[in-house]
C-alpha cells in the first residue's frame, strides 16, 4: 500500500521538487534497487534472529523515514531520493520476513490460506494507497499530509483486519436494508399472503414490519453489544474482536437459515431475520471502540474516516448493486415467474452469508494483534488512552 502512496501524489511531488519525468521514474528505480539488494540480507537475518524484532525494526524504519520525508525542503530533492532508498530497505524487511512470520504462526493447512490472504492485500493495499494519498492531499491541501497521516497506521495490523470486518458488516447491512423488503414481498406473494402489484402504489406491510425489526434489533443490539463487551473485557483482553467475530458468524448462520426457510414459513423468516440483525448490530459500538484503542489519539479521527471510506467503498456502496446483478442473471436464465423472482433474490442473498463468515474471520484475525497494538498505543500515550 505505502509504496503506491507515493505514486498517488507523484504530480504534486514533481511540482514541489521541480523534477522531470526521468528523475521521477528514478525515484521508483532507487526504491526497487534497495528493495532487491536488501532482501537477501533480511532473509539471512530472519533465519538466524528474532523475526518479530526484525519486522518491528523494518516497520519503524519504514514509517519514520516516510514521516521524515514529508518535512524535506523543496531545494533538497536529493534527500527525498535518499528517503525513497531507505523506504525500499524497510519494505524489503517486511516483505521478506512477514511470510515466514506467518509460517511460524500457522500449520501447513492453514498457512496456505493465510499466505493467500496476505498476498491478496498487495493489490488491495496498492489501490488503498492511491485512495489515501489522493483523499488526504485534497483534504489537507498538500501532499506532505498524505505521508504524515499514513504513519499512524504503519504498526496497526489489527486496524486493517478490523476495518475489513467492519466492511463485511456494512456489506451485509447494505443488502438487507435495500433488498429485504422486496425479498419478503416476493416470499409473501409466493405464499399467497399478498396480491401481485399491478398498479401503484404497491400495498405491502413487510416494509413496516422490517422497519420495526430494524429499529428494535438495532437499539437492543447496540446496547447489548456494548454491555457484553464491557463485562467480558474484565476477564478477557481480546473481548472486543472476539465478540465481533462470534456475532458475525452467528448472524451469517441466522441469515442463511432465514432465506432458506422463507419459501416454507414466512413467520419463521421474520424471526430469524430479527436474530440476524440483532447479532449484526452487536458490532457497531464495539467495532468503533476497538478502533479507538488501536489508533493514537491524534490520529483517531483520521482512522475513523478511513474506516468509513473503506467499509462503505467496499461494502454497502456496491453490495445492493451486486445482489441486483446476481438476481437479474439468475432470472434471465429461468422462466419469468413469481417463483423465480423469489428464488433469484434468495440465491443472491447467500452471498451475504458468505461475506458475513469472512467478516467473522477478519475479526478473528484481529485477535492475533489486538493486545500488542493496544499496548503499544498505551505506552506511546503514557496511559492516556484505552485504560
Amino acid at each position: 500500500m505505502w509504496g503506491f502512496l507515493f505514486a498517488g501524489v507523484l504530480l504534486d511531488i514533481q511540482k514541489y521538487f521541480g523534477i522531470h519525468d526521468s528523475k521521477a521514474g528514478l525515484l521508483q528505480t532507487v526504491f526497487l534497487i534497495c528493495y532487491m539488494l536488501f532482501a537477501p540480507v533480511f532473509g539471512y537475518l530472519g533465519d538466524r534472529y528474532n523475526r518479530k524484532k526484525i519486522l518491528g525494526v523494518g516497520i519503524f524504519l519504514w514509517s519514520g523515514v516516510t514521516l521524515g520525508s514529508s518535512f524535506i525542503p523543496e531545494s533538497y530533492s536529493w534527500l527525498f531520493f535518499l528517503s525513497r532508498a531507505l523506504v525500499g530497505i524497510g519494505t524489503s524487511s517486511y516483505s521478506t520476513v512477514a511470510p515466514t512470520f506467518i509460517g511460524d504462526l500457522f500449520e501447513e493447512g492453514k498457512r496456505t490460506t493465510m499466505l493467500s490472504v496476505f498476498y491478496i492485500f498487495i493489490p488491495v493495499g496498492s489501490g488503498f494507497g492511491y485512495i489515501l494519498a489522493s483523499s488526504v492531499t485534497q483534504a489537507a491541501g498538500h501532499w506532505h499530509w498524505a505521508f504524515r497521516v499514513s504513519v499512524c497506521f504503519f504498526i496497526f495490523r489489527s486496524f486493517i483486519w478490523s476495518t475489513l470486518g467492519f466492511t463485511a458488516v456494512a456489506f451485509v447491512t447494505g443488502v438487507l436494508g435495500f433488498w429485504m423488503p422486496v425479498f419478503l414481498y416476493r416470499a409473501e406473494l409466493l405464499h399467497g399472503i399478498v396480491s401481485p402489484c399491478l398498479e401503484e402504489p404497491c400495498r405491502s406491510s413487510n416494509s413496516l414490519i422490517f422497519g420495526a425489526i430494524t429499529v428494535g434489533t438495532g437499539i437492543f443490539g447496540v446496547v447489548t453489544g456494548a454491555e457484553v463487551a464491557k463485562r467480558w473485557r474484565k476477564i478477557n483482553s481480546k473481548a472486543d474482536p472476539l465478540l465481533c467475530s462470534i456475532s458475525m458468524f452467528i448472524s451469517a448462520l441466522f441469515l442463511y437459515v432465514a432465506i432458506m426457510v422463507a419459501q416454507e414459513n414466512i413467520i419463521a423468516t421474520y424471526v430469524l431475520i430479527a436474530l440476524a440483525e440483532f447479532f449484526l448490530s452487536l458490532n457497531w459500538a464495539v467495532g468503533t471502540d476497538m478502533l479507538l484503542c488501536i489508533v493514537e489519539p491524534n490520529c483517531q479521527s483520521t482512522g475513523i474516516a478511513l474506516q468509513i471510506l473503506v467499509s462503505h467503498l467496499l461494502g454497502d456502496s456496491g453490495s445492493p448493486y451486486l445482489i441486483g446483478i446476481i438476481s437479474d442473471t439468475i432470472q434471465n436464465n429461468h422462466v419469468d415467474s413469481y417463483l423465480w423472482q423469489f428464488r433469484s433474490l434468495q440465491y443472491s442473498f447467500i452471498t451475504c452469508s458468505f461475506v458475513g463468515v469472512f467478516g467473522g474471520g477478519f475479526f478473528l484475525l484481529t485477535t492475533l494483534y489486538f493486545d500488542e497494538d493496544r499496548k503499544e498505543v498505551f505506552q506511546r500515550c503514557r496511559g492516556s488512552v484505552c485504560i
